[in-house]
């Protein structure tokens, strides 16, 4: 006889399961329980992905491949060999592995995970994000969760594989991507999480980054009550005009054969941005505290009569010049994005390649346009950026700024964004936390609920020159369960695996600030100051 739960927060338990196997007999409102196993500790592998069924044929042989996914944008897998990280799950206690199938709709077909410890539950429960068209469990990151204490969940929010050929003549499905897959599994995660400890979790939180970021402001956005408290890093939440822009990107670099810029004069100027910045902040140390501050015109490195290495050419200036500047309607003047940053130049190939990056190519060919042969050359600034707006409707945005129904169950929001972010700009973070603040009447009104951190450095999510590894879940646990507001998280940056800077992140708009004595590579030599 199958179990029957009801989705509901109830004080008492509906009634407790005493098995993990007691888990896969459990009956959810549009839910089939594939499996329910304990996994011995350190004993979980990883499954290979599956085969994605709304790919094309392979292209003919010598054709050019489409553009990379970005860095931090999926989960990686792992490998053994030369080079090849640590294993993510060596270190895992031994869990409950519950795998469902969720069908809120005829054509629906949302995979979930969620993961129970057997021992050592802290009663709380953590929602882990994705990246870019998503396609996949987040295994590392719910590896990360559950090495905490935390139950956790993730979905591949309705489809396989990194690209979005499945949007093609399935609405429902593009619904499922927005944001029903993950309030759906956040109610059947909830229920069984009551069912499997007898009880439900005290405190939900969501941690995620890129996609994982629009996750999480959707949540906030559209159910207000899923959460106790969010991390929403580097969110793709203005996700039409983010591809928009990242195809403006593209064309800039690739507008004739002789805009290109590569690795040589990515180099130049990024050299050049640092000459002439970063000493601005007060401190020379390769960092730019605050890249808006930094005025460079890329004319400066323009190549002398009888000069061409170590300079631009005035096309690849021009190239240049676009991509420090926001895209904007060629009619109107009105801004789509704002633009890549000063100092973030080494990462440009992310969209700037030879071929588009795929991932903002398949909104227009599958999710939008509907025409798998779209080139991303001809996209039009002014009537193809109306008419994406008209056809998505919304529906994969999250720029809501109202978020006073999350706000009024005192919900924590922590946002960050690193400045050399090379696949989101990172002024669109800051312009999400100003409409906000806009909406609600100023930012003391909302710092009690909401706060931004701009990183120095990192790049898309993780990595970079500046320090890049910091402790947000801890942050948001004290916020939320202490009242105890982050005005600064302590970073720091590593090579080959040993910590040679660290540097205080601070609540925006506040920056790191020199104290004019001391080593510029530790957290003591600086304070958090306006900029």
């Amino acid at each position: 006889m199958k179990l029957t739960l009801t989705i509901l927060l109830a004080a008492a338990p509906i009634f407790a399961a005493t098995t993990c196997a007691d888990l896969a007999k459990a009956s959810l409102p549009n839910a089939t329980i594939n499996s329910a196993t304990v996994v011995a500790a350190g004993a979980f592998v990883a499954p290979p992905a599956p085969v994605d069924p709304f790919a094309p044929p392979p292209a003919a042989k010598g054709a050019p491949k489409e553009g990379a996914k970005g860095k931090g944008d999926v989960a990686k897998g792992g490998g053994k060999g030369k080079g090849a990280p640590p294993n993510p799950y060596a270190m895992l206690p031994e869990f409950c592995r519950v795998t469902a199938t969720l069908a809120p709709t005829t054509d629906s077909d949302i995979k979930v995970e969620v993961w129970l410890p057997s021992t050592g539950w802290n009663g709380k429960y953590q929602a882990v994000g994705n990246g870019g068209w998503a396609g996949v469990i987040s295994y590392t990151a719910m590896a990360t969760a559950i090495a905490r204490g935390y139950a956790t969940s993730s979905t591949d929010t309705g489809h396989v594989s990194g690209r979005a050929y499945f949007a093609l003549e399935h609405p429902e499905k593009i619904v499922d991507y927005a944001y029903r897959s993950e309030h759906e599994m956040v109610l059947k995660s909830k229920a069984l999480i009551q069912e499997f400890y007898g009880s439900p979790a005290r405190l939900s939180y969501w941690v995620g980054c890129s996609t994982g970021g629009k996750q999480g402001l959707t949540e906030a956005q559209r159910y207000p009550g899923d959460f106790d408290g969010i991390i929403a890093g580097a969110p793709a939440n203005y996700m039409i005009h983010l591809h928009v822009w990242s195809i403006w990107v593209n064309q800039a670099n690739n507008k004739t054969p002789e805009s290109y810029l590569d690795n040589e004069q990515l180099t130049v100027l990024k050299n050049a941005v640092l000459a002439a910045c970063d000493a601005k902040d007060g401190v020379k140390d390769g960092l730019l505290e605050n890249p808006t501050k930094c005025k460079f015109d890329p004319a400066t490195v323009l190549c002398k009569p009888g000069i061409t290495t170590g300079c631009l050419t005035a096309p690849q200036v021009a190239a240049a010049k676009q991509i420090y500047s926001p895209a904007t309607n060629p009619r109107t003047k009105a801004v789509i994005f704002p633009p890549l940053e000063p100092g973030s130049e080494m990462g440009w190939g992310g969209l700037g390649g030879r071929v588009p990056n795929s991932i903002p190519v398949d909104t227009f060919k599958y999710a939008l346009f509907k025409n798998p042969d779209w080139d991303p050359m001809t996209l039009n600034f002014d009537k193809d950026v109306a008419r994406a707006d008209d056809i998505d409707n919304g529906l994969n945005n999250a720029i809501n700024p109202d978020l006073s129904p999350y706000f009024k169950h005192n919900g924590k929001l922590i946002m960050y964004h690193g400045w050399n972010d090379q696949l989101i700009a990172p002024e669109n973070s800051i312009n999400y936390y100003g409409s906000v603040a806009k909406k609600l009447a100023g930012v003391s009104k909302i710092d009690n609920n909401m706060r931004l951190f701009m990183v120095p450095g990192m790049t898309h999510c993780q990595g970079g020159d500046g320090p890049n590894t910091f402790d947000a879940v801890s942050a948001l646990e004290q916020w939320v369960e202490q009242n105890k507001a982050p005005d600064t998280m302590a970073a720091t940056h590593a090579t080959a695996g040993q910590v040679d800077r660290t540097r205080p992140l601070c609540k925006y708009p506040q920056a790191a600030k020199y104290k004019g004595s001391g080593s510029i590579d530790e957290l003591s030599s600086f304070t958090c100051a306006a900029q």
